[in-house]
């Protein structure tokens, strides 16, 4: 356990930031799943919405470093594939 007002201090400080990353990654799943999800139920126009939002909650999560630039890239071009493909898909 802490025993210096320095170690205590950082365990609460340690404590509040692992709550708040968890709280970004949260939101940043959330707008991922209402992609999929529009994707799901075959709404071209919302997906495209949808996308909007999540390239942008996503680029800011990685920013902050709660998730890794790489993986950012590779969940934005994911879901962008599969808007594009719904649209080649529906024409």
């Amino acid at each position: 356990m802490a025993n210096s007002a320095q170690a205590r201090k950082r365990v609460l400080q340690n404590e509040n930031r692992r709550r708040h990353n968890a709280s970004l990654r949260s939101r940043m799943r959330t707008y991922v799943k209402s992609v999929l999800k529009a994707v799901r139920e075959g709404d071209q126009e919302q997906a495209r919405r949808a996308l909007h939002q999540a390239e942008s909650i996503i680029d800011k999560t990685a920013s902050k470093g709660i998730v890794h630039a790489n993986t950012a890239a590779r969940t934005k071009s994911r879901l962008s594939a599969r808007v594009k493909a719904l649209g080649t898909a529906q024409s």
